[in-house]
């Protein structure tokens, strides 16, 4: 009896995270087709083929679907980067090409998903809730993106290169690349962008990004 009861209330879980996550989904395509201010719940629930009253089951506003929403991707981003990191356990060089290739990762440049980040990042100076979430993971990736710059700058020897101009710059490429991905969707063409930032590095840390080494 007990482990039936067990295994009864562990499909409910099971059943209620998939309707969260399939809410979540079909958040995430609204908010990319319409912005957050004009997404509501019945576009949700319509998007999701589910009511509205099921939305409320789960969310019970719209202010909390939305944070659950920033929160799920946040997550799913901080999840990819940190496997990026733990690939190349003893290399900065080769983490830091990681997170690059990462960010480009079709499950990461994906439209939809930038759509409702640049949406997000817009609204995160005047809603807290969202500036707390974006500003805990943003620190803790600029950390670790300058101890990888600091580091591959002395192996290198690099006198005349600051590690936080030389992050600065690489995260705006990429920001701009993802905005290249949102707005010109025909036109954009992942190899390109990767060469981009391939471009960049081997300029920045020619000794440890040699052009035939990534050819």
């Amino acid at each position: 009896m007990i482990s039936a009861a067990r295994e009864k209330v562990s499909r409910r879980a099971i059943a209620k995270e998939y309707r969260r996550q399939q809410l979540i989904d079909a958040t995430i395509k609204c908010i990319s087709k319409k912005g957050l201010g004009s997404t509501t719940l019945a576009d949700v629930a319509g998007e999701a083929g589910l009511s509205q009253g099921i939305v409320n089951l789960h969310f019970n506003s719209k202010d909390n679907l939305l944070y659950e929403t920033l929160r799920f991707l946040a997550e799913e981003y901080d999840n990819e980067f940190m496997a990026a990191v733990e690939s190349e356990p003893d290399d900065a060089a080769a983490k830091l090409l990681a997170l690059m290739r990462m960010d480009l990762k079709p499950s990461i440049c994906d439209r939809n998903k930038l759509a409702v980040w640049f949406a997000f990042w817009g609204e995160v100076q005047s809603v807290p809730t969202y500036q707390k979430i974006c500003t805990a993971y943003d620190d803790k990736y600029d950390e670790i993106l300058l101890d990888l710059a600091d580091t591959i700058i002395r192996e290198g020897n690099y006198a005349d290169i600051d590690a936080q101009t030389a992050i600065d710059a690489l995260t705006s490429l990429t920001d701009g690349l993802w905005l290249s991905c949102l707005v010109n969707p025909k036109t954009f063409n992942r190899s390109t962008a990767l060469n981009a930032v391939l471009s960049y590095l081997q300029a920045v840390f020619p000794d440890h990004y040699p052009k035939e080494s990534l050819s």
